[in-house]
């Protein structure tokens, strides 16, 4: 769960310090999921060629399940908040969640079909309560604050103090101060909010491949370049209507991802 968040998300609430190694093996990906390792190719790319549709559900909900023992372990530890086993811990945490997550986000956005949008639809609001049961928890965010109110005896290097620091801000302004009763009303309304904005990404979508245009030949594309009309056939060729060409709409000033993140 990096700070610059990827949470970018299956209920935790009490569950963090309750779920059973049984539940949590019932969740268990299948060593075939091309998620269920860290990718070998350069820069840890993802292989692409070997993801399908059918993979990811299966590995953000293994995701979820592994986050949660790794952040009970986190809580559940006797010893006093340190650095290492609270902070650092957190920071390493998630990582099968945020491959799976990573790659179906980007897809979502510019490569999606019926199998993706329905996963985002099943998704958002398991991924959602997720993020919550980890922002929310009262145990959780008191080893953070307790080191976040040690910070400046702590001798630690600036990145790791800016970490610590943000960290706490992210708590904070998810919710962590909020009463139990505040919290849970918080819960349904961001469940709320990620279902619906779902669903709103998704009409935006279809708006824009309704208003794609359909051009019969390439010379009615004169001026534009090798690519674009290669683009053009390429879309025609996904919609059915090998031959043609369709001009999607694009919005080139939308914000990206990223921007939009909590940081």
């Amino acid at each position: 769960m990096p700070a610059s968040s990827k949470l970018t998300a299956a209920l935790l609430t009490a569950a963090l310090g309750t779920m059973t190694m049984n539940a949590i093996a019932a969740t268990a990906l299948s060593p075939d999921n091309p998620f269920a390792r860290e990718s070998t190719l350069p820069l840890k790319w993802p292989p692409l060629d070997k993801i399908k549709n059918e993979h990811f559900v299966p590995a953000m909900d293994a995701g979820m399940a592994e986050q949660r023992k790794e952040v009970a372990d986190i809580v559940n530890n006797k010893a006093q908040p340190t650095f290492e086993n609270t902070i650092v811990a957190l920071e390493r945490s998630g990582q099968l969640l945020n491959r799976a997550t990573t790659i179906f986000y980007a897809l979502g956005s510019s490569n999606t079909n019926p199998d993706i949008e329905k996963a985002q639809t099943e998704m958002a609001p398991k991924l959602s309560a997720h993020s919550d049961g980890i922002y929310l928890d009262t145990a959780l965010f008191a080893r953070v604050k307790k080191l976040y109110d040690q910070r400046q005896s702590l001798q630690l290097d600036p990145e790791s103090l800016r970490l610590l620091e943000r960290y706490h801000t992210n708590f904070v302004r998810a919710g962590a101060n909020l009463s139990d009763a505040q919290k849970q009303e918080l819960r349904a309304l961001n469940e709320k909010i990620s279902s619906k904005t779902t669903e709103f990404r998704q009409l935006v979508l279809k708006g824009d491949n309704a208003a794609a245009i359909v051009v019969d030949t390439k010379q009615e594309l004169d001026g534009l370049s090798d690519a674009q009309i290669a683009t053009a056939a390429e879309a025609a060729k996904s919609r059915g209507k090998e031959g043609k060409y369709v001009l999607t709409l694009l919005n080139t000033t939308g914000p990206s991802r990223r921007s939009r993140k909590r940081n």
